[in-house]
């Protein structure tokens, strides 16, 4: 870590320049904290905002860079192949505990082991602003938000009766993005339509071995998607917001850690459709919704170009449903809000696989054929959720305080409950303090695969946090520093009983984690910012083996610090440049050799470089930009034997009429 400053403190002397900020830090605003309008000097939760200029700035950069250059949450992936998985550390929890919203809607994939949902699916030139809510969040967002909830906001109308907009991008491994749309508004109806296409060659999964003489290939990706927002103002007090999104998403992935693959590719769509009503009388706000989310999931690897090592034939295919209905008053009187709901949740899945397996003389000398199914007529799962949270405010002090009884139609009823006070002194320190408790309900895979358990709890957390925000005087100077410490007890481990040879899910374990965070933006001379993250973590797993309790550290591929900084300048009216620092600690792998021999690995640390720069024509409606990556071709692992970009750069333009 010694080196990682050391390189981050000569970029922030020799660089200390930064993008325009016209945004007061004491107006920031958020919806995600409390599900409406509210500043974030007035609540005591913590939460990250990426704004539309924050995207714009970002370049040619996906939905999962950004959140992990700009938000603080490390995303493994984020700089491998666009087809490989990504995977969300937030505050170094496990995929599985960071709840995904897409305008305040949870969205999730319940055909996968984890429900959690795949972010990939979402382009981020649709995309308005990002909001990170940090901390364990079911009594407003129910499961899976043991960690915090990251808030997709997409773009809605425009302020014309009708605007075109668009980003055209080439560059590295023959990438090209296309993004058109329109939006507008005009008289009680307002709109914003917009497609996308992505295409890249890419580079190969597989890290290819020193000692191999084989070229491994290069593993392509694709998307083409498309939302479509509308509103109507019936009257005054009643809108209406029906909405669709469709993504598809196709590629090529490889066999395994330094295992190339010539014939194993996927396919995937994700379909989300819905509606969002809401109702003003007098002093409350009504809103009603409901939204339908499938994804379907296919994989085939038929052999036809490469032998795979375990099977000559293999055909996967994955269908979820998920139906979600929310209905939720915000209730405003003297200096309390009053925000009381009710939702519900039903998911349901498809499996369908075929495999053939190659004969093993003596023991067989023809293939072994298994079709393994699953119905969602009988794979399904529903909960009912009641919560209710009251926000009192006054004299800068603020205090909310919540619960949630959450029905499940397997394993029954649970409780989540937050105290969140908060004091503003001086408008210039914020003093903050949460306790919450958290909630992640088994997946269907957990509870009714070949590997199910029925009888299954959920995985619960109970979690602390506390710290300080500090603004200057003059606004142009926001440094916040948080402690957080998550207990999770009922972790559901894979279990295998020697005694009947047969393997399950359980509740095991114990999971217990905490850190730190340093957030900082500081404005120069009203024309330059600077901005700076740096998060630590740190956690171990206590777990039966052998009939007794076991602790280690078990943080797999999470960094235990990430240090972000970025500066820039706006030199002129028409320029605008940007340099960004990524600093990235080690951290912990195992690798498995063809004998299935396990072997601890620790990946190094690294520091990655990226520039930006745009220049603006027809007085800013058209850009053209560069971003450049990697400017040193660092040479790094986020998952052992599996490629991360090397130098890499874009070009292309924006525009807006």
């Amino acid at each position: 870590m010694r080196k990682i400053f050391a390189v981050a403190a000569v970029v922030i002397s020799s660089q200390l320049h930064a993008q325009q900020d016209t945004t007061h830090s004491l107006e920031e605003v958020t919806v995600t904290a409390t599900k409406y309008s509210i500043k974030t000097t007035e609540t005591g939760k913590v939460v990250t905002v990426i704004t539309r200029q924050d995207i714009e700035h970002a370049g040619s950069r996906d939905l999962s860079q950004v959140i992990t250059e700009l938000g603080g949450v490390f995303i493994n992936g984020y700089t491998k192949n666009a087809g490989k998985e990504k995977k969300i550390y937030l505050r170094g929890a496990k995929v599985d505990y960071t709840l995904i919203t897409i305008d305040g809607v949870p969205v999730y994939d319940a055909s996968g082991i984890g429900s959690n949902f795949d972010i990939r699916y979402i382009p981020i030139d649709n995309v308005e602003r990002i909001e990170i809510l940090k901390g364990s969040q079911s009594t407003l967002y129910g499961s899976d938000a043991i960690a915090g909830v990251i808030n997709i906001i997409t773009k809605k109308n425009g302020s014309q009766p009708f605007s075109v907009f668009g980003t055209a991008h080439y560059g590295s491994y023959n990438t090209r993005r296309l993004n058109a749309g329109i939006n507008g508004k005009s008289g009680l109806f307002d709109y914003n339509v917009g497609y996308t296409h992505f295409k890249t060659d890419g580079f190969s999964e597989a890290q290819q071995p020193a000692a191999s003489s084989t070229v491994f290939d290069k593993d392509n990706a694709q998307q083409n998607s498309v939302q479509a927002n509308f509103g109507i103002q019936a009257n005054k007090d009643f809108r209406l917001q029906p909405f669709v999104r469709y993504s598809t998403n196709k590629g090529s992935l490889d066999q395994d850690a330094f295992k190339d693959e010539l014939d194993f590719t996927y396919a995937a769509k994700n379909f989300q459709m819905g509606i969002r009503n809401t109702i003003t009388l007098g002093n409350t706000q009504l809103n009603v919704l409901y939204q339908f989310n499938k994804t379907k999931r296919n994989y085939l690897d038929d052999s036809t170009q490469s032998k795979n090592g375990y099977y000559t034939y293999n055909q996967s295919a994955y269908v979820a449903n998920e139906h979600f209905a929310e209905a939720f008053a915000v209730h405003s009187f003297h200096s309390l809000k009053l925000t009381a709901g009710a939702d519900f949740r039903s998911s349901g899945t498809d499996y369908n696989a075929i495999t053939v397996t190659p004969p093993f003389p003596p023991y067989t000398t023809v293939p072994t054929i298994d079709r393994p199914a699953q119905s969602g007529d009988s794979v399904r799962q529903d909960q009912v959720g009641i919560y209710a949270a009251l926000n009192f405010f006054k004299n800068d002090f603020n205090i909310e305080g919540g619960g949630r009884f959450n029905h499940h139609s397997e394993y029954g009823s649970n409780f989540a409950f937050n105290i969140n006070p908060s004091y503003f002194i001086e408008k210039r320190i914020k003093v903050f303090a949460n306790l919450s408790s958290g909630y992640k309900t088994p997946s269907l895979y957990q509870l009714f695969s070949e590997y199910g358990n029925k009888n299954l709890k959920p995985e619960s957390s109970i979690n602390a946090e506390g710290g300080l925000q500090y603004f200057s005087r003059d606004e142009k100077l926001n440094v916040r520093a948080t402690y957080f410490n998550r207990h999770v007890k009922d972790v559901i481990a894979f279990f295998y009983d020697a005694s009947t040879f047969r393997s399950s899910y359980i509740n095991q374990d114990k999971q217990n984690d905490h850190g730190f965070e340093l957030e900082g933006k500081a404005s120069i001379a009203d024309k330059v910012q600077i901005k700076a993250l740096y998060n630590f973590v740190d956690g171990k797993i206590i777990t039966k083996q052998n009939g007794k309790d076991t602790t280690f550290f078990n943080l797999l591929r999470r960094p235990k610090s990430i240090f972000t900084f970025s500066a820039g300048s706006q030199l002129t009216k028409v320029l605008f440049v940007n340099a960004q620092l990524n600093a990235v600690g080690s951290s912990k792998d195992v690798y498995y050799d063809d004998f299935f021999q396990q072997h601890d690995i620790t990946l190094d640390n690294y520091v990655l470089l990226n520039f930006y720069a745009e220049y603006a024509f027809l007085n800013n409606r058209l850009k053209v930009f560069a971003d450049i990556r990697n400017i040193t071709d660092k040479k790094y692992f986020d998952i052992y034997g599996y490629n991360t970009a090397g130098f890499n750069a874009y070009g292309g333009l924006r525009f807006h009429f």
